[in-house]
């Protein structure tokens, strides 16, 4: 069973950006058919637009020189919305998950939308490929579980030791804080800001060395 599909629109100061976005009691049901069969099924967190993604767009959208002309790659996109916000400035984009489902719905969000510019890819950071490479890496509330925090330090450790710039947006969760910590010696810069009742911050990280 496939959830019903919904045209969702984001505005921004500049412009505006319509989504395709799955029904959520439709998505929900699904989720309860298939954990009763098998509990170990992945939660559809993929499935709905998070504070912390508008954040890290409207970051997007008023620090375009960031991403302008720039080769960037999206990890755990789930819907992404960074992504489409970034393609109107970027050379090029490359949308990732590490699931199908959320693939297939951006890939109709890009035919709705007509963007040359943007591709999908099927990509886990607990496995990322070698030759992944990009200019600028996009993620946005990324730090929610404290088993990932590790791998997800090493990979961010990777693209910024390649002189990636890194784009993270993170609610202000109490349990990512050390996590958060880490990164700190990278951060140039950093931003609060409020959707939907949520504080984000969203940092810029960099190589200094």
């Amino acid at each position: 069973m496939t959830p019903p599909l919904l045209l969702q629109t984001f505005e921004f100061e500049n412009r505006s950006i319509q989504l395709y976005v799955p029904d959520q009691f439709v998505v929900q049901q699904i989720f309860q058919q298939k954990i009763k069969q098998h509990p170990l099924t992945p939660t559809p967190y993929w499935s709905q637009v998070w504070p912390a993604a508008i954040s890290l767009a409207e970051y997007l959208e008023k620090h375009t020189h960031l991403i302008k002309n720039k080769k960037v790659l999206e990890l755990a996109a789930g819907l992404g919305l960074p992504s489409f916000v970034a393609a109107i400035h970027a050379k090029e984009i490359c949308c990732s998950d590490y699931l199908q489902e959320p693939l297939d719905v951006i890939n109709l969000t890009i035919a709705y939308n007509q963007f040359n510019n943007i591709t999908t890819s099927l990509l886990d950071w607990n496995n990322l490929p070698n030759e992944i490479m990009a200019d600028v890496l996009l993620l946005s509330d990324i730090n929610y579980e404290l088993a990932s925090f590790e791998t997800l330090f090493t990979v961010l450790q990777r693209f910024i030791e390649q002189d990636t710039t890194v784009i993270l947006s993170t609610p202000q969760r109490i349990i990512a804080k050390p996590f958060i910590q880490q990164l700190m010696p990278w951060c140039i810069e950093q931003e609060e800001m409020v959707h939907d009742n949520v504080l984000t911050m969203v940092m810029v990280l960099k190589n200094r060395f």
